[in-house]
């Protein structure tokens, strides 16, 4: 996906430049993407980056008007209105688009990057104070990892770069493997792999001489824990404000943005205050191949109220048939970081780039004004891993709780986003560029300053959308919500929803017993497709039966050595014949045996 890489060395040019070629290979996933290199052996330094040809950061490196500062950026920044004013008003030379204005503002402030807005990571080299630094955006969604060798320190935004180079790190951090078992993703900045790590949210980490000088935080969360809550209407108010004065920030620049709409309120907000001109910004819908779902149906009115064309991208036949394709590109471009259940967002993201290559979403809006936690620890079932991966497993689940404490919202911003949203993000941005005015430093900042559930909860958001957009406001939501809700069909709803959930992922094992009897009758089409988009239940014990037996019942995948090879062989029969339900633990399984495939088995 689109990132930087580099090696901070005294090693001899030649083989720092070979082997930071061999990392930048890594990130270029696609034909749309653009790359290069630049280095400055007198520093020690040599950076190399990949990005969407057209994208913000396309053009690198940036450097002052004395050529004795580059900047290597990667990601999208929104700054204040007049910013780059007053850059020229400073005397700087930047022009009225692009970049380059970021290292000025190198130059001009000292806390730099504190004062950035947006999700980035880049590379600075002073070589006027012989220097360099690394750094990061402040809520660590832009991710770098890095290795900490003898002879040099590596970073990179995918790890596979530092795997490909380094062939020490190839090997499994049982750590990690726990917590990815448990809960989906790696805690605590930590990876799958051994001795490579993630960079903290906020980090600027200095080099001098080719070597690591400081690893210095620039941003703490506690700078906004301790702010003051404000009076419920007071919050409102500012909230809606902070909203409304930043949300034009994220429709600037030249590429071309569509929506992607859903049937809950968080893009709602969005296309409420926009207001876009007719037939100006596209906006598509994700759908399941059953039917159209609720959040098709329902982003269909909003797009017609907000006169924009709308179109559904559906996850079918197309997506079943290369599903192999699909699940491996996932976990190969991610580093792991999801598990194959996100396949088809790749899939999905792919179709959504040929509508826009930019993809304004609503993500992080429940999370953030709502406190939504998305991830949970769940211990797998018993006897599917080895004794000696126990305790990690065991571990994952008290870590888990341990990052629950303190700040709901810090649990929000600093911890669930870089560990649990970021395998998804990345994934997407592998193929578009995504925005979220969600996590503007303003907006997130006033939420710190929330009274409690009562100025958050869902009428508030409701009431944001009816000052902008009345006739959005009267449009109820997936779950039945909204102006003048009609409590029966609320009901229905919330019933319908998890019918379906239950009848998928979450059916009881003694439900799957008795659905085994039930199956000629395809009952799956009664409940299927009403909310959900993947169906993968179903689609592991039918469509997809072949990949999982190959996938998880061949000798090379049953030998691996943290397996019970009795009991995966008897959940992965089970759940073929329809007679139990292990569709997370399949999930898991795969997406395990991949990681093995195309990172660790191979050493050399």
């Amino acid at each position: 996906m689109p990132g930087i890489v580099g090696i901070v060395t005294n090693r001899p040019q030649a083989d720092a430049e070979r082997e930071l070629k061999q990392m930048l290979e890594t990130l270029r996933h696609e034909s749309f993407y653009v790359a290069g290199t630049w280095s400055d052996p007198s520093l020690g330094v040599y950076v190399g980056w990949v990005c969407r040809e057209g994208a913000f950061a396309s053009e690198m490196p940036v450097r002052n008007e004395r050529g004795d500062v580059t900047l290597v950026f990667s990601g999208e920044e929104y700054p204040e209105p007049g910013q780059i004013q007053k850059l020229q008003a400073a005397g700087h030379t930047v022009p009225s688009n692009g970049p380059s204005y970021l290292v000025h503002r190198y130059e001009a402030e000292q806390d730099f990057p504190k004062q950035l807005n947006g999700r980035f990571h880049g590379f600075v080299a002073d070589a006027a104070h012989k220097r360099a630094m690394v750094f990061n955006d402040r809520y660590g969604l832009s991710r770098l990892y890095y290795y900490e060798a003898n002879d040099g320190f590596y970073f990179a935004a995918e790890a596979k770069a530092i795997l490909k180079v380094r062939p020490e790190t190839r090997v499994a951090d049982q750590r990690g493997i726990g917590e990815y078992i448990v809960c989906g993703c790696v805690l605590e900045n930590r990876t799958l792999f051994k001795d490579i790590h993630v960079m903290p949210p906020g980090s600027a980490w200095t080099f001098s001489g080719g070597k690591l000088e400081g690893k210095t935080p620039y941003f703490e969360p506690s700078e906004w824990e301790k702010l003051q809550p404000l009076k419920p209407e007071e919050y409102y108010e500012h909230l809606r404000d902070v909203f409304v004065r930043n949300l034009p920030r994220y429709f600037e620049g030249s590429e071309k943005i569509g929506c992607s709409l859903t049937g809950g309120l968080d893009t709602r907000i969005i296309m409420a205050w926009h207001n876009p001109a007719p037939g100006t910004m596209p906006c598509y819908t994700f759908g399941s191949m059953y039917r159209d779902n609720e959040d098709v149906k329902l982003a269909r009115r909003v797009s017609q109220i907000c006169g924009q064309t709308h179109e559904t991208i559906p996850t079918g036949e197309e997506f079943l048939s290369q599903f192999a394709h699909y699940a491996e590109r996932t976990i190969y471009m991610t580093d792991a970081t999801v598990d194959t259940a996100r396949a088809p967002d790749l899939y999905l993201n792919e179709k959504a780039r040929l509508i826009a290559p930019i993809r304004m979403v609503g993500t992080y809006g429940s999370e953030m004004l709502l406190h939504a936690v998305m991830f949970k620890a769940v211990e797998p079932v018993e006897g599917i891993y080895n004794r000696e991966l126990l305790p990690e497993i065991q571990q994952a689940t008290r870590t888990y709780d341990d990052s629950r404490r303190g700040h709901p919202v810090t649990f929000i911003t600093f911890r669930q986003s870089p560990w649990h949203h970021y395998g998804v993000l990345g994934l997407e941005q592998s193929q578009v560029g995504v925005r979220t005015p969600y996590l503007d430093n303003e907006l997130v900042r006033t939420i710190y300053q929330s009274p409690g559930p009562v100025a958050v909860n869902e009428q508030g958001r409701v009431r944001l959308i009816r000052e902008g957009n009345p006739a959005l406001a009267a449009l109820r939501t997936d779950r039945g919500l909204g102006d003048g809700q009609n409590p029966a069909l609320h009901a229905l709803l919330e019933f319908l929803f998890k019918a379906e959930y239950g009848y998928d992922y979450g059916m009881p094992q003694w439900v799957a017993q008795a659905d085994y009897f039930f199956k000629p009758f395809h009952l799956e089409r009664l409940w299927l497709g009403r909310h959900k988009l993947y169906h993968f239940r179903l689609w592991f014990r039918d469509r997809l039966s072949d990949y999982v037996r190959e996938m998880l019942l061949s000798e090379r995948s049953l030998s691996r050595p943290y397996i019970e090879r009795k009991r995966v062989e008897e959940i992965v029969k089970a759940h073929l014949r329809g007679t139990r339900n292990y569709t997370t633990e399949i999930h898991r399984l795969i997406s395990l045996e991949l990681l093995h495939r195309l990172f660790l088995d191979n050493r050399n």
